[in-house]
């Protein structure tokens, strides 16, 4: 699906930024995408996307040949990772479903990296057998590839180590504590020695691996981190006097401003702290991967959900939408942690204005605790309003929680393009948008909630519904087996 409308634009044929997503509000409720067909929806801003790839490949530009992978797991739609290919990003993945959407997504198997702290067998023997980089996440799962490796693989192997640097600001993000569960650690007794010995049994070990940042983690942490990496990665060269290890994977992380429109921190400004900490580090000695994901999308898409329903309880007021923990789970279920922004539309799609009111943002789902904003001051709101959260392109509705059997929502691209040349300032330009994802049919839904094995779980005259996948239907037909 392809739909343009009319949108208004600076002379230069650029969007004003603070009115940059107003527009694309308008032309999905001009066109259904938002309203009494469409509840609920995820747009991205595809020139966005490009802009902080470029940006991201700017900073780096000093240090040729750095392979920058995108994080799947802030966007795993393979549409979005489509264009982050495009752009020429690798990507890393944590998962087999993630390595799925890579590889449809067409990124070369050279340019992928399986990162996950519970890899299989089979997880690991597909990725040597197509060539896909593996950072080993603990010494178990290096004696598990020293079985499974053939020796033609043309697999990076590598292993991610915990530099033990301390947490950042929200506990569950923070991956390099004393205890985390990812990696291996440097500092507790004996640990740094068997990193330095695995190395000397295991020629084909190439890289180091580490990731430290994450919402919530101070430059300073993030890069001390990758010091410290770095300085084992020198250890461990000149303990075993050769260059072994030739690249350093130093992850991604980097933490998201959800308080305005500004971005900051900025590539350039990690890029600069990594460089004060580790000198070395851009000296070409070593081949670099990052891992970024969503510092890459996360300003660059939002949702927009209808208001159903406003009430006033216990002298609040309460908005309801269908934009809440099925689609904002970490704001729902962390608020703190994660605050959103909040714009209000009318029923039109274009901003509202007038007196502000606190009102709380609440959600569908059956639980109290389902609200993404607890008093914001906004104009006040009403049935068939439109609410806007911010800075949701990544992790918010990609990857929905099925809670009370919601279905997914839809997601759409979206490009503006500036008026034709000459027609003069102010001229309306076009949003185009475009399918990502579409909405999920409840036929859908009943499919993967084991519509055809409706009747597997019945006895009928002895028999329970089989587990040949043919367990009956709605004409009850048994299809069981004996039991």
């Amino acid at each position: 699906m392809t739909q343009t409308t009319s949108a208004p634009h600076h002379e230069d044929g650029t969007a004003p930024p603070a009115a940059r997503f107003d527009a694309v509000v308008e032309a999905a409720v001009q066109q259904g995408l938002l309203g009494e067909g469409g509840p609920v929806a995820g747009f991205i801003d595809t020139a966005g996307v490009r802009a902080s790839v470029g940006a991201l490949q700017d900073a780096f530009a000093a240090t040729p040949g750095v392979l920058h992978t995108f994080a799947a797991k802030a966007c795993s739609l393979i549409p979005v990772l489509r264009l982050l290919a495009d752009c020429g990003m690798g990507c890393e993945v944590a998962s087999p479903g993630e390595l799925r959407l890579a590889l449809e997504a067409g990124f070369p198997a050279s340019r992928i990296v399986l990162d996950s702290p519970a890899k299989t067998r089979e997880e690991i023997r597909l990725a040597l057998a197509l060539g896909v980089a593996v950072n080993a996440d603990s010494l178990g799962e290096l004696r598990r590839i020293d079985a499974l490796r053939n020796p033609s693989t043309s697999s990076v192997l590598g292993l991610r180590v915990n530099p033990q640097v301390g947490g950042g600001s929200i506990g569950p993000m923070s991956t390099a504590t004393d205890t985390s569960k990812f990696g291996v650690v440097l500092r507790d007794p004996g640990a740094r020695e068997a990193i330095v010995e695995a190395f000397r049994q295991r020629p084909w070990l190439t890289r180091l691996h580490a990731h430290v940042g994450s919402q919530g983690c101070p430059l300073e942490l993030i890069a001390a981190g990758v010091a410290r990496t770095y300085e084992l990665a020198e250890e461990i060269n000149a303990t075993l006097g050769v260059g072994q290890i030739t690249s350093l994977d130093i992850g991604g992380g980097l933490p998201v401003n959800f308080t305005d429109e500004t971005v900051r921190p900025t590539y350039a400004d990690y890029v600069a702290a990594l460089t004060a900490a580790a000198p070395g580090l851009f000296s070409g000695r070593y081949a670099l991967v990052t891992e970024f994901g969503r510092s890459l999308l996360a300003k660059n898409g939002f949702i927009g959900a209808r208001v159903e329903y406003t009430k006033d309880a216990g002298g609040r007021r309460i908005a309801l939408t269908h934009a809440g923990a099925q689609t904002a789970t970490r704001t729902v279920l962390m608020p703190d942690a994660w605050p959103l922004r909040i714009g209000a539309f009318g029923p039109d799609g274009v901003p509202k204005g007038g007196p502000v009111l606190a009102q709380d943002i609440a959600g569908p789902c059956c639980f109290a605790g389902d609200v993404v904003a607890y008093g914001r001051e906004l104009p006040e709101l009403a049935e068939d309003d439109v609410v806007v959260l911010y800075d949701t392109g990544a992790y918010y509705f990609s990857t929905p929680w099925a809670y009370n059997s919601l279905p997914r929502p839809a997601v759409y691209g979206f490009r503006m393009a500036a008026g034709r040349e000459g027609e003069g300032p102010g001229h309306a330009g076009t949003v185009t948008f475009a399918t990502v994802r579409g909405p999920q049919s409840l036929d859908s839904l009943a499919a993967e909630s084991g519509l055809a094995h409706v009747d597997a779980l019945i006895e009928r005259d002895g028999r329970e519904g089989g587990r040949d996948g043919s367990g009956g239907g709605r004409d009850g037909r048994e299809a069981g087996r004996d039991r």
